[in-house]
């Protein structure tokens, strides 16, 4: 859970998720979205990824990014159990 609440702590991962919540986008998009250059929005995604936030899939060059809705359900699901124990 650290590492989803450190991945989360980040103003720029929060704009890549909140972009991937309005569907899939290309590390190029993304780009745009939070206007940054491509190695520090790979670096972000990155991150996101390793936190089970974010899927990413090659399609010829471009890199496109999805939500991880599984994992943030499953974030969802530890963080109701963490805050609420006796539930």
């Amino acid at each position: 859970m650290a590492v989803v609440h450190k991945a989360l702590a980040d103003p720029t991962r929060l704009r890549i998720l909140q972009r991937l919540a309005e569907g899939d986008g290309t590390v190029s998009d993304l780009m745009r979205h939070v206007d940054l250059s491509q190695p520090l929005v790979s670096w972000h995604v990155r991150r996101l990824r390793a936190a089970g936030l974010v899927d990413t899939r090659r399609s010829g060059r471009e890199t496109i990014c999805s939500l991880g809705r599984e994992a943030l359900a499953r974030f969802h699901e530890q963080e109701r159990a963490l805050l609420d124990p006796g539930r």
